[in-house]
Protein backbone atom coordinates (compact mmCIF):
# COMPACT_ATOMS: atom_id res chain seq x y z
CA UNK A 1 0.00 0.00 0.00
CA UNK A 2 1.37 3.61 -1.45
CA UNK A 3 1.68 6.44 1.15
CA UNK A 4 -0.81 8.74 -0.41
CA UNK A 5 -2.98 5.23 -0.10
CA UNK A 6 -2.28 5.14 3.48
CA UNK A 7 -3.03 8.82 4.30
CA UNK A 8 -6.39 9.25 1.98
CA UNK A 9 -7.60 6.09 4.42
CA UNK A 10 -6.19 7.40 7.69
CA UNK A 11 -8.05 11.05 7.09
CA UNK A 12 -10.88 9.47 5.55
CA UNK A 13 -11.12 7.52 8.98
CA UNK A 14 -10.66 10.82 11.01
CA UNK A 15 -13.53 12.26 9.33
CA UNK A 16 -16.00 9.66 9.23
CA UNK A 17 -14.99 9.11 12.76
CA UNK A 18 -15.33 13.06 13.77
CA UNK A 19 -18.68 13.26 12.14
CA UNK A 20 -19.94 10.42 14.21
CA UNK A 21 -18.39 11.66 17.51
CA UNK A 22 -19.98 15.37 16.50
CA UNK A 23 -23.31 13.66 15.39
CA UNK A 24 -24.14 11.29 18.03
CA UNK A 25 -21.60 10.60 20.87
CA UNK A 26 -20.61 14.37 21.67
CA UNK A 27 -17.62 13.53 23.47
CA UNK A 28 -14.22 15.74 23.50
CA UNK A 29 -13.20 15.23 20.04
CA UNK A 30 -9.71 13.26 21.01
CA UNK A 31 -11.88 11.13 23.36
CA UNK A 32 -14.68 10.71 20.49
CA UNK A 33 -12.20 9.21 17.94
CA UNK A 34 -10.09 6.99 19.78
CA UNK A 35 -13.06 5.65 21.18
CA UNK A 36 -14.55 5.05 18.10
CA UNK A 37 -11.45 3.48 16.42
CA UNK A 38 -11.26 1.24 19.52
CA UNK A 39 -14.45 -0.08 19.19
CA UNK A 40 -13.84 -0.61 15.11
CA UNK A 41 -10.79 -2.26 16.21
CA UNK A 42 -11.93 -4.69 18.28
CA UNK A 43 -15.19 -5.27 15.74
CA UNK A 44 -12.49 -6.54 13.39
CA UNK A 45 -11.13 -8.50 15.74
CA UNK A 46 -13.80 -10.58 16.79
CA UNK A 47 -14.29 -13.97 14.80
CA UNK A 48 -16.67 -12.74 12.56
CA UNK A 49 -17.62 -14.57 9.26
CA UNK A 50 -16.00 -12.48 6.08
CA UNK A 51 -14.28 -10.05 8.24
CA UNK A 52 -10.75 -11.91 8.14
CA UNK A 53 -9.53 -10.09 4.91
CA UNK A 54 -10.50 -7.00 6.15
CA UNK A 55 -8.38 -7.37 9.15
CA UNK A 56 -5.73 -8.72 7.25
CA UNK A 57 -5.55 -5.86 5.54
CA UNK A 58 -5.95 -3.32 8.11
CA UNK A 59 -2.93 -4.96 10.14
CA UNK A 60 -0.92 -4.87 6.95
CA UNK A 61 -1.55 -1.11 6.61
CA UNK A 62 -0.60 -0.45 10.33
CA UNK A 63 2.51 -2.51 10.09
CA UNK A 64 3.33 -0.54 7.23
CA UNK A 65 3.14 2.77 9.22
CA UNK A 66 6.57 3.55 11.69
CA UNK A 67 4.21 5.23 14.06
CA UNK A 68 7.17 6.16 16.10
CA UNK A 69 8.94 7.99 13.35
CA UNK A 70 5.56 9.19 12.05
CA UNK A 71 4.97 11.06 15.40
CA UNK A 72 8.55 11.52 16.90
CA UNK A 73 9.99 12.75 13.63
CA UNK A 74 6.98 14.63 11.75
CA UNK A 75 3.69 15.28 13.60
CA UNK A 76 5.51 16.23 16.78
CA UNK A 77 6.84 19.41 15.75
CA UNK A 78 3.75 20.90 13.94
CA UNK A 79 1.68 19.57 17.45
CA UNK A 80 4.25 21.41 19.42
CA UNK A 81 4.43 24.21 17.46
CA UNK A 82 0.94 24.85 17.58
CA UNK A 83 0.08 24.33 21.08
CA UNK A 84 3.19 26.53 22.14
CA UNK A 85 1.80 29.94 19.75
CA UNK A 86 -1.38 30.30 21.76
CA UNK A 87 0.45 30.18 25.34
CA UNK A 88 0.60 33.76 26.76
CA UNK A 89 4.32 33.82 27.96
CA UNK A 90 3.17 36.69 30.44
CA UNK A 91 1.08 33.90 32.48
CA UNK A 92 3.21 31.42 31.87
CA UNK A 93 6.49 33.01 33.64
CA UNK A 94 4.00 33.90 36.43
CA UNK A 95 4.22 30.03 37.48
CA UNK A 96 7.35 29.41 35.70
CA UNK A 97 8.76 27.93 39.06
CA UNK A 98 6.15 25.51 39.21
CA UNK A 99 6.04 24.62 35.59
CA UNK A 100 9.95 23.49 35.75
CA UNK A 101 10.14 21.72 38.36
CA UNK A 102 6.67 19.83 37.14
CA UNK A 103 8.66 19.15 34.19
CA UNK A 104 12.05 18.56 35.13
CA UNK A 105 11.96 16.98 38.55
CA UNK A 106 8.00 15.73 38.15
CA UNK A 107 9.38 13.83 35.07
CA UNK A 108 12.74 12.51 36.98
CA UNK A 109 10.79 11.51 39.81
CA UNK A 110 7.64 9.76 38.03
CA UNK A 111 9.97 7.49 35.80
CA UNK A 112 12.00 6.12 38.75
CA UNK A 113 9.11 5.49 40.93
CA UNK A 114 6.67 4.19 38.12
CA UNK A 115 10.01 2.14 36.96
CA UNK A 116 10.76 0.81 39.80
CA UNK A 117 6.88 -0.51 41.17
CA UNK A 118 6.59 -2.00 37.52
CA UNK A 119 10.26 -3.53 38.01
CA UNK A 120 8.21 -5.39 41.32
CA UNK A 121 4.98 -6.07 39.44
CA UNK A 122 6.61 -7.82 36.49
CA UNK A 123 8.56 -9.67 38.73
CA UNK A 124 5.88 -10.42 40.75
CA UNK A 125 3.70 -12.08 37.48
CA UNK A 126 6.96 -14.27 36.71
CA UNK A 127 7.87 -11.28 33.32
CA UNK A 128 11.99 -11.18 33.14
CA UNK A 129 12.40 -7.51 32.45
CA UNK A 130 15.89 -5.47 33.11
CA UNK A 131 15.36 -2.82 35.43
CA UNK A 132 17.13 -0.45 32.69
CA UNK A 133 13.91 -1.35 30.74
CA UNK A 134 11.38 -0.75 33.74
CA UNK A 135 13.39 2.63 33.95
CA UNK A 136 12.99 3.41 30.23
CA UNK A 137 8.66 2.81 30.56
CA UNK A 138 8.76 5.04 33.45
CA UNK A 139 10.38 7.63 31.00
CA UNK A 140 7.84 6.66 28.05
CA UNK A 141 4.75 7.10 30.30
CA UNK A 142 5.74 10.61 32.38
CA UNK A 143 4.72 12.88 29.36
CA UNK A 144 1.52 13.95 29.78
CA UNK A 145 -0.99 15.39 26.44
CA UNK A 146 -2.58 18.50 26.77
CA UNK A 147 -5.27 18.00 24.08
CA UNK A 148 -8.06 16.06 25.58
CA UNK A 149 -7.37 17.99 28.52
CA UNK A 150 -7.67 21.41 28.04
CA UNK A 151 -11.16 21.48 26.24
CA UNK A 152 -12.34 19.46 29.65
CA UNK A 153 -10.98 22.18 31.52
CA UNK A 154 -12.16 24.94 29.99
CA UNK A 155 -15.85 23.82 29.97
CA UNK A 156 -15.64 22.59 33.83
CA UNK A 157 -14.73 26.00 34.84
CA UNK A 158 -11.35 25.59 36.10
CA UNK A 159 -9.16 28.34 37.45
CA UNK A 160 -7.13 29.86 34.69
CA UNK A 161 -3.48 29.68 36.45
CA UNK A 162 -4.48 25.64 36.67
CA UNK A 163 -4.64 25.51 32.90
CA UNK A 164 -1.49 27.63 32.41
CA UNK A 165 0.28 25.03 34.94
CA UNK A 166 -1.29 22.06 33.10
CA UNK A 167 0.18 23.24 29.42
CA UNK A 168 2.69 24.76 30.48
CA UNK A 169 4.13 20.89 31.83
CA UNK A 170 2.75 19.24 29.05
CA UNK A 171 4.92 21.41 26.65
CA UNK A 172 7.79 21.03 28.21
CA UNK A 173 7.74 17.32 29.68
CA UNK A 174 7.25 16.47 26.28
CA UNK A 175 11.25 17.07 25.59
CA UNK A 176 12.36 16.03 29.29
CA UNK A 177 11.36 12.81 28.82
CA UNK A 178 12.41 11.92 25.53
CA UNK A 179 15.62 13.58 26.77
CA UNK A 180 15.25 11.09 29.74
CA UNK A 181 14.25 8.36 27.60
CA UNK A 182 17.55 9.23 24.74
CA UNK A 183 19.77 9.02 28.05
CA UNK A 184 18.62 5.54 29.43
CA UNK A 185 17.98 4.13 25.97
CA UNK A 186 22.02 5.37 25.13
CA UNK A 187 22.83 3.39 29.31
CA UNK A 188 20.81 0.19 27.74
CA UNK A 189 21.78 0.15 24.25
CA UNK A 190 24.71 2.05 23.17
CA UNK A 191 27.01 -0.43 24.30
CA UNK A 192 29.84 1.71 25.62
CA UNK A 193 30.85 2.06 29.33
CA UNK A 194 28.54 5.04 30.58
CA UNK A 195 29.29 7.39 33.23
CA UNK A 196 27.56 10.05 35.54
CA UNK A 197 29.51 12.59 33.88
CA UNK A 198 28.74 11.46 30.47
CA UNK A 199 25.18 11.16 31.34
CA UNK A 200 24.72 15.32 32.85
CA UNK A 201 26.76 16.31 29.75
CA UNK A 202 24.23 14.55 27.37
CA UNK A 203 20.96 15.91 29.77
CA UNK A 204 22.84 19.08 29.37
CA UNK A 205 23.75 19.30 25.98
CA UNK A 206 20.14 17.64 24.60
CA UNK A 207 18.06 20.24 27.08
CA UNK A 208 19.97 23.39 27.11
CA UNK A 209 21.14 23.13 23.47
CA UNK A 210 17.66 22.32 22.57
CA UNK A 211 16.44 25.61 24.48
CA UNK A 212 19.10 28.07 22.93
CA UNK A 213 19.03 26.26 19.56
CA UNK A 214 14.77 27.01 19.77
CA UNK A 215 15.93 30.98 20.45
CA UNK A 216 17.82 31.62 17.53
CA UNK A 217 15.64 29.61 15.10
CA UNK A 218 12.78 32.02 16.92
CA UNK A 219 14.79 34.93 16.68
CA UNK A 220 15.69 34.38 12.95
CA UNK A 221 12.10 34.14 11.89
CA UNK A 222 10.92 37.13 14.03
CA UNK A 223 13.28 39.54 11.96
CA UNK A 224 11.87 37.72 8.66
CA UNK A 225 8.75 38.41 10.00
CA UNK A 226 9.43 42.19 11.20
CA UNK A 227 10.45 42.85 6.67
CA UNK A 228 7.16 41.39 5.75
CA UNK A 229 3.82 42.45 5.85
CA UNK A 230 1.77 39.36 3.98
CA UNK A 231 0.18 36.72 5.85
CA UNK A 232 0.81 33.70 2.73
CA UNK A 233 4.43 34.15 3.58
CA UNK A 234 4.31 34.81 7.36
CA UNK A 235 2.70 31.81 7.66
CA UNK A 236 5.44 29.75 5.20
CA UNK A 237 7.63 31.20 7.55
CA UNK A 238 6.44 29.70 10.47
CA UNK A 239 6.02 26.20 8.97
CA UNK A 240 8.98 26.65 7.52
CA UNK A 241 10.28 27.21 11.43
CA UNK A 242 8.18 24.60 12.76
CA UNK A 243 9.57 21.78 10.57
CA UNK A 244 13.28 23.00 10.19
CA UNK A 245 13.87 23.75 13.25
CA UNK A 246 12.86 20.22 14.45
CA UNK A 247 14.89 18.71 12.01
CA UNK A 248 17.92 20.74 12.63
CA UNK A 249 17.87 19.90 16.32
CA UNK A 250 17.53 16.55 15.42
CA UNK A 251 20.62 16.31 13.35
CA UNK A 252 22.00 18.06 15.83
CA UNK A 253 21.70 15.78 18.74
CA UNK A 254 19.67 18.35 20.77
CA UNK A 255 15.96 18.42 22.10
CA UNK A 256 13.81 18.79 19.02
CA UNK A 257 10.96 19.44 21.14
CA UNK A 258 12.57 21.98 23.61
CA UNK A 259 13.57 23.49 20.12
CA UNK A 260 10.23 23.54 18.82
CA UNK A 261 8.10 24.68 22.21
CA UNK A 262 10.56 28.21 22.69
CA UNK A 263 10.62 28.75 18.83
CA UNK A 264 6.91 28.80 18.93
CA UNK A 265 7.02 30.75 22.30
CA UNK A 266 8.61 33.27 20.57
CA UNK A 267 6.45 33.51 18.38
CA UNK A 268 3.59 33.49 19.54
CA UNK A 269 4.48 36.39 21.73
CA UNK A 270 6.31 38.37 20.83
CA UNK A 271 6.60 38.46 17.26
CA UNK A 272 2.58 38.72 17.07
CA UNK A 273 2.56 41.70 19.53
CA UNK A 274 5.73 43.16 17.47
CA UNK A 275 5.84 41.92 13.45
CA UNK A 276 2.43 41.06 12.45
CA UNK A 277 -0.59 42.88 11.36
CA UNK A 278 -3.62 41.64 12.74
CA UNK A 279 -4.60 40.20 9.43
CA UNK A 280 -1.70 38.10 9.89
CA UNK A 281 -2.36 37.36 12.97
CA UNK A 282 -6.02 36.27 12.04
CA UNK A 283 -4.54 33.80 9.51
CA UNK A 284 -1.98 32.62 11.39
CA UNK A 285 -4.23 31.40 14.50
CA UNK A 286 -7.09 29.39 11.77
CA UNK A 287 -3.54 27.56 9.81
CA UNK A 288 -2.05 26.57 12.82
CA UNK A 289 -5.38 25.58 14.58
CA UNK A 290 -6.71 24.05 11.78
CA UNK A 291 -3.51 21.88 11.27
CA UNK A 292 -3.77 21.03 15.45
CA UNK A 293 -7.41 19.73 14.96
CA UNK A 294 -6.12 17.54 11.43
CA UNK A 295 -3.24 16.41 13.02
CA UNK A 296 -5.14 15.01 16.34
CA UNK A 297 -7.64 13.79 14.45
CA UNK A 298 -5.54 11.48 13.06
CA UNK A 299 -2.96 10.75 15.66
CA UNK A 300 -5.87 9.54 18.00
CA UNK A 301 -7.26 7.47 15.22
CA UNK A 302 -4.34 5.79 14.78
CA UNK A 303 -3.71 5.10 18.46
CA UNK A 304 -7.20 3.41 18.65
CA UNK A 305 -6.26 1.06 15.59
CA UNK A 306 -2.80 0.17 16.86
CA UNK A 307 -4.74 -2.29 18.87
CA UNK A 308 -5.15 -4.36 15.82
CA UNK A 309 -1.28 -5.31 16.38
CA UNK A 310 -0.61 -5.30 19.60
CA UNK A 311 0.31 -9.00 21.49
CA UNK A 312 -2.89 -9.33 23.58
CA UNK A 313 -1.86 -12.10 26.11
CA UNK A 314 -3.64 -12.47 29.44
CA UNK A 315 -0.58 -12.39 31.16
CA UNK A 316 0.92 -8.86 29.62
CA UNK A 317 -2.92 -7.36 29.97
CA UNK A 318 -2.96 -8.17 33.38
CA UNK A 319 0.64 -6.36 33.85
CA UNK A 320 -0.57 -3.27 32.09
CA UNK A 321 -3.86 -3.20 34.32
CA UNK A 322 -1.93 -3.32 37.20
CA UNK A 323 0.23 -0.77 35.86
CA UNK A 324 -2.11 2.02 35.62
CA UNK A 325 -3.01 2.35 39.67
CA UNK A 326 1.51 2.39 39.81
CA UNK A 327 1.62 5.42 37.08
CA UNK A 328 -1.19 7.02 39.29
CA UNK A 329 0.38 6.49 42.36
CA UNK A 330 3.89 7.86 40.16
CA UNK A 331 2.18 11.31 39.38
CA UNK A 332 0.36 11.80 42.05
CA UNK A 333 4.37 11.78 44.37
CA UNK A 334 6.09 13.38 41.73
CA UNK A 335 4.03 16.12 41.31
CA UNK A 336 2.52 16.18 45.17
CA UNK A 337 5.76 16.25 46.83
CA UNK A 338 7.34 19.47 44.82
CA UNK A 339 4.00 21.48 45.28
CA UNK A 340 3.79 20.23 48.76
CA UNK A 341 7.48 22.21 49.27
CA UNK A 342 6.53 25.33 47.31
CA UNK A 343 3.26 25.18 49.06
CA UNK A 344 5.64 27.22 51.90
CA UNK A 345 6.25 30.07 49.53
CA UNK A 346 3.35 30.30 47.35
CA UNK A 347 -0.61 29.87 47.10
CA UNK A 348 -2.29 26.77 45.15
CA UNK A 349 -6.21 25.86 44.16
CA UNK A 350 -7.36 23.14 46.48
CA UNK A 351 -7.32 19.87 45.03
CA UNK A 352 -4.59 21.05 42.52
CA UNK A 353 -2.57 17.46 42.87
CA UNK A 354 -5.61 15.72 42.54
CA UNK A 355 -6.48 17.33 39.12
CA UNK A 356 -3.02 17.36 37.97
CA UNK A 357 -2.54 13.32 38.57
CA UNK A 358 -6.56 12.93 37.24
CA UNK A 359 -6.02 15.48 34.23
CA UNK A 360 -2.21 14.17 33.63
CA UNK A 361 -3.05 12.40 30.43
CA UNK A 362 -1.13 10.25 28.32
CA UNK A 363 -1.31 10.12 24.67
CA UNK A 364 1.20 9.35 21.40
CA UNK A 365 4.12 10.16 22.35
CA UNK A 366 4.11 7.85 25.11
CA UNK A 367 3.00 4.81 22.61
CA UNK A 368 5.86 6.06 20.26
CA UNK A 369 8.31 5.87 22.12
CA UNK A 370 7.26 2.41 23.35
CA UNK A 371 7.51 1.74 19.69
CA UNK A 372 10.82 3.02 19.05
CA UNK A 373 12.31 -0.13 21.00
CA UNK A 374 14.10 -2.47 20.01
CA UNK A 375 12.00 -5.58 18.55
CA UNK A 376 11.34 -8.10 21.10
CA UNK A 377 9.45 -9.75 23.94
CA UNK A 378 10.42 -7.21 26.43
CA UNK A 379 9.07 -4.51 23.75
CA UNK A 380 5.35 -6.56 22.96
CA UNK A 381 5.28 -6.19 26.77
CA UNK A 382 6.35 -2.92 27.32
CA UNK A 383 3.77 -1.65 23.99
CA UNK A 384 1.19 -3.64 25.55
CA UNK A 385 1.28 -2.34 29.12
CA UNK A 386 1.77 1.23 27.56
CA UNK A 387 -1.37 0.89 25.49
CA UNK A 388 -3.52 0.10 28.41
CA UNK A 389 -2.36 3.10 30.37
CA UNK A 390 -3.09 5.45 27.44
CA UNK A 391 -6.20 4.19 26.81
CA UNK A 392 -7.52 4.29 30.59
CA UNK A 393 -6.01 7.75 30.86
CA UNK A 394 -8.02 8.82 27.45
CA UNK A 395 -11.11 6.96 27.82
CA UNK A 396 -11.52 6.92 31.98
CA UNK A 397 -9.59 9.88 33.32
CA UNK A 398 -10.17 11.73 30.71
CA UNK A 399 -14.28 11.46 30.56
CA UNK A 400 -14.10 12.01 34.34
CA UNK A 401 -11.79 15.15 34.54
CA UNK A 402 -14.75 17.16 34.39
CA UNK A 403 -16.96 15.88 37.55
CA UNK A 404 -13.14 15.87 39.57
CA UNK A 405 -12.24 19.28 38.44
CA UNK A 406 -16.06 20.45 39.38
CA UNK A 407 -15.89 18.31 42.80
CA UNK A 408 -12.69 20.31 43.65
CA UNK A 409 -14.27 24.09 43.08
CA UNK A 410 -16.92 22.88 45.21
CA UNK A 411 -14.69 21.98 48.01
CA UNK A 412 -12.65 25.08 47.67
CA UNK A 413 -15.95 26.63 48.04
CA UNK A 414 -17.02 25.04 51.40
CA UNK A 415 -13.46 25.90 53.19
CA UNK A 416 -13.39 29.61 51.82
CA UNK A 417 -16.80 30.12 53.22
CA UNK A 418 -15.43 27.89 56.66
CA UNK A 419 -12.23 30.65 56.63
CA UNK A 420 -14.80 33.65 56.05
CA UNK A 421 -17.15 33.28 58.48
CA UNK A 422 -15.38 33.95 61.70
CA UNK A 423 -14.34 37.24 59.93
CA UNK A 424 -17.84 38.19 59.61
CA UNK A 425 -19.11 37.08 62.91
CA UNK A 426 -16.32 39.84 63.71
CA UNK A 427 -16.51 42.07 62.02
CA UNK A 428 -20.05 42.47 62.32
CA UNK A 429 -21.65 41.10 65.00
CA UNK A 430 -25.47 40.51 65.94
CA UNK A 431 -27.10 42.98 68.89
CA UNK A 432 -26.94 39.80 71.34
CA UNK A 433 -23.17 39.54 70.83
CA UNK A 434 -22.17 42.96 70.80
CA UNK A 435 -24.52 43.49 73.80
CA UNK A 436 -22.39 40.56 75.12
CA UNK A 437 -18.95 41.99 74.09
CA UNK A 438 -19.58 45.26 75.94
CA UNK A 439 -20.39 43.58 79.11
CA UNK A 440 -16.93 41.45 78.70
CA UNK A 441 -14.72 45.13 78.11
CA UNK A 442 -13.46 45.84 81.56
Amino acid sequence: MGLFDIIAILITLSAVFSWINHRYLKMPTAIGLMLIALLVSLALLLPIPGSTGLEADAQAMLNSIDFDAALLHGMLSFLLFAGALHVNLHDLAQQKWVIGTLATAGVLGATLLVGTSVFVVFWLLGLDVPYIYCLLFGALIAPTDPIAVLGILKSAGAPKNLEVKITGESLFNDGVAVVTFMVLSEIAFGGEHVTVTGVLELFGKEALGGLAFGLVAGGLAYMMLRHVDNYQVEVLITLALASGSYAAAEHLHLSAPITVVVAGLLIGNHARNGAMSNLTQEHLDNFWELVDEVLNAVLFVLIGLELLVLTLSAQYLLAGLLAIPLVLLGRAISAGLPIAYMRRFRSFSPGVVTILTWGGLRGGISVALALSLPAGDTRDLLVTVTYCVVVFSILVQGLTLGPVVRAMASRADVEMERTELPDIITDDPAPEQAAAIGRAEP
